[in-house]
């Protein structure tokens, strides 16, 4: 390790509380676009900080989640997901589109739209357990994380795959495991029982295929070989990892930013409808999901951001977090405005590689919203908001609970 990378920052970077980022990411944008860092595994990466140079990287067909070395490439954690290079460096980009037209037609707007009752239906249940959990214990704080912000994404993501809800428990824990940073061993054997877990299910699904995505995932192996067995458990468990994880974690700290401030509560409270869609981007713009300092790619040849040089191989952290407060971009970036018009953040990425569960994610914040604060108008946080546990030992970062009033 060289000089320089011995003085670079280590990540996770340190943070005031679940409603921040950490300061460090300013500093740092203010020195350069992009920076040298460390990742939580010691290895050297680039940080992208600006709006700017985030979305570049973005739209720039030269970076990718492949690596030509991957024996030699930087890794981010120790985690079993999303913690070095996937894919094949030669058959990235043809890979990717394939994916791209197996899953777009079911998380497309209209799916979702057409999703949107049986949402609410399932939202309406979760907002049936905190109430009887508030009914037999009056006075008590109610988890809303443990009632609402994971059971919810978990019913809705298991839906759209196939994955039985009953099964909850058992892919609770492998999905806790696979994305501890620092889970090494662990979080490898947690992977192996997920895919297996998978494959499992794709199984039953080659036997008795449902309108669902795992069904759709064995078929496409009937017409492309290419697409193995492990390719599809992959896949799968990824999908289903993502697709609960950061909207349980967008839930959860949606939440506390409206509870933070009463009076946001009660101006969203006395119109949820009209002020939802505004909202919930302005809370994806604020929320900050990672513990790894971005996005992963990895350059496939030299590239030149922000005047920095890049090299075949490097490791590069888009940061997100930080480019939806560059102050360049967004007037007083740290303060919640939902009024904020245009709101161009970039929380699903930006370009061709834009996050295919976006339209997933916006209709069940912006059926959440108006359906808890309507259920429970008066709601307040039980501590403040310096008590809620922040995890930093985990993927999409998040928090351990939050205790609500109802």
């Amino acid at each position: 390790m060289t000089a320089i990378e011995n003085a670079a920052p280590r990540l996770p970077f340190d943070r005031g509380n679940a409603l921040e980022i950490a300061p460090l990411y300013a500093e740092l944008r203010g020195r350069a676009p992009v920076t040298r860092v460390l990742t939580p595994a010691g290895d050297p990466a680039w940080l992208v900080t600006s709006y700017e140079h985030v979305r570049e990287v973005f739209r720039d067909n030269r970076f990718g989640r492949s690596h030509p070395a991957p024996e030699q490439a930087s890794r981010i954690s120790y985690a079993a997901l999303l913690a070095g290079p996937s894919g094949n460096h030669d058959t990235e980009e043809r890979e990717h589109k394939r994916m791209r037209r197996v899953l777009a037609p079911a998380f497309s707007a209209p799916r979702m739209r057409a999703l949107g009752d049986h949402i609410k239906t399932l939202t309406d249940g979760c907002l049936d357990a905190m109430q009887a959990a508030h009914d037999a214990h009056p006075g008590e704080p109610v988890d809303l994380t443990e009632l609402l912000a994971f059971p919810l994404p978990v019913l809705v993501i298991c839906e759209l795959l196939g994955v039985p809800f009953a099964d909850r428990a058992h892919f609770r824990q492998l999905s806790e495991r696979i994305a501890l940073l620092d889970g090494r061993d662990d979080s490898e054997r947690a992977m192996h029982e997920f895919m297996a877990y998978m494959s499992g299910l794709a199984e039953a699904k080659r036997h008795d295929p449902q309108p669902d995505v795992i069904s759709d995932l064995v078929a496409v192996q009937a017409d492309d070989p290419t697409f193995t067995n492990e390719d599809l458990a992959r896949l799968a468990a990824g999908l289903l990892f993502a697709g609960h994880e950061t909207t349980s974690t967008r839930i959860a700290l949606g939440t506390l930013f409206l509870l933070s401030d009463l009076r946001r509560r009660d101006r969203f409270v006395a119109d949820p409808d009209g002020q939802v869609d505004r909202t919930v981007e302005e809370l994806l713009r604020l929320s900050a999901t990672s513990n790894t300092g971005g996005l992963l790619r990895y350059a496939h040849q030299d590239v030149e951001i922000g005047g920095v040089r890049i090299g075949r191989g490097d490791a590069v952290l888009v940061a997100t977090d930080a480019a939806n407060r560059d102050t360049s971009v967004f007037s007083d970036p740290d303060e919640f405005d939902p009024d904020r018009s245009p709101n161009v953040h970039v929380a699903f990425g930006h370009g061709a590689h834009v996050c295919i569960g976006a339209n997933l994610a916006r209709t069940e914040l912006r059926t959440v919203f108006p359906a808890l604060f309507r259920r429970f108008p008066a709601m307040r946080l039980a501590v403040g908001i310096g008590d809620i546990a922040v995890r930093r030992n985990r993927l999409a970062g998040g928090v351990e609970s939050v205790p609500v009033l109802l």
